[in-house]
């Protein structure tokens, strides 16, 4: 998995604490909505690179960002 994935993945992890027979134990869950932006606003970063103005603010418009 590229590098730059699994540091967005990192970044979107936060913990439950949930009660399973009658024991309390975390869970490891993955913000999707928060993982998923991280992954346009990079594409955003390199299509601006690519050809500034144009290309990201499609991609923004698109995706609400």
């Amino acid at each position: 998995m590229n590098s730059t994935i699994k540091q967005f993945a990192e970044l979107s992890k936060s913990y439950k604490t949930i009660l399973v027979d009658g024991q309390m134990q975390s869970v490891l869950l993955i913000d999707p909505e928060r993982f998923a932006e991280m992954i346009v606003k990079e594409c955003i970063e390199i299509a601006d690179t690519a050809e500034p103005y144009k290309s990201g603010d499609l991609i923004k418009k698109h995706f609400g960002v």
